[in-house]
């Protein structure tokens, strides 16, 4: 059973990433320009002057956060930030989606068009400053996670109902071609974001569903969670015991949303998660 872990609404809640470091969680609301977090009963929030989607630790006192058009080095205490490396900063109908680190120290990071241009879009990684396009003609980036021992990573294109999965070699970078993990549409559904727990399996948000689906490594169905909120966005494993799964949703598409659209939900999780990768800069 889901419960709501924070009220307050996002118009396109997404990203969310526990700390493990602080025990804190952090979120964003994309089209409104805002990072969200929340500690016990402390509630933070900051504004930006750009779209920012997706995040990552550096340190105790430093995130990598992906915003419109470029990485950002942003310090928390502060609420500072400054450009690490420019994100298609010469394309202006572009903007950051989905993003993780890698097993490796690496970061990466998804754009598309603002309003959902076909195959506008691309995936790309940073690694020890260099900034490198691996996937080209993507339209919504999604889904972005790695299995635990770094060999595989994995990403969606919402609009093309399909999950991916690709082999890394050496420094994370991809060594093969991506093979289909996941072809949901015959099942009607949109893959969002995803996250791959200390087990292997993998964790897919799917839009419109209200929920979120546990996935064996085989791409065999396990499991649903629900959610109330219809736009379930991105899920994120968290909590002392990383067995807490929060779950972003967002208000975008919904005529009439609902106080339940948009919140930040948890669930204790039939598995156990993983503490995201540390980012080497």
């Amino acid at each position: 059973m889901s419960e709501i872990f924070d009220s307050r609404n996002c118009f396109l809640g997404e990203g969310p990433f526990w700390h493990p470091q602080r025990e804190q969680l952090f979120w964003f609301d994309i089209i409104n320009c805002r990072l969200l977090s929340r500690k016990g009963e402390q509630v933070f929030e900051w504004n930006f002057e750009v779209s920012v989607s997706a995040c990552g630790w550096i340190n105790s006192e430093q995130l990598l956060i992906a915003a419109e058009n470029a990485l950002l080095v942003f310090d928390i205490n502060t609420g500072s930030s400054s450009e690490l490396i420019a994100l298609e900063a010469d394309n202006t109908l572009t903007r950051s989606n989905d993003g993780r680190a890698d097993p490796f120290g690496g970061f990466w990071v998804g754009t598309m068009g603002k309003k959902a241009e076909p195959e506008a879009g691309a995936i790309y990684r940073y690694f020890q400053g260099e900034l490198r396009r691996l996937h080209a003609r993507i339209t919504i980036p999604n889904s972005i996670c790695f299995s635990p021992d770094g060999s595989r990573a994995y990403f969606a294109d919402t609009s093309k109902q399909i999950i991916w999965t690709q082999k890394l070699g050496a420094n994370g970078w991809p060594d093969a071609e991506p093979e289909i993990f996941l072809d949901l549409t015959s099942k009607g559904l949109y893959p969002d974001g995803s996250v791959v727990d200390a087990g292997g399996d993998l964790w897919n948000a799917q839009w419109g569903s209200g929920s979120v689906a546990r996935y064996s490594q085989k791409g065999e169905f396990l499991e649903r969670v629900y959610v109330s909120g219809v736009h379930s966005s991105c899920p994120a494993f968290g909590g002392s015991g990383f067995d807490t799964l929060y779950v972003t949703t967002a208000q975008e598409g919904i005529e009439l949303p609902s106080t339940a659209d948009g919140v930040v939900y948890q669930v204790k999780a039939a598995a156990t998660g993983q503490p995201e990768p540390q980012i080497i800069l």
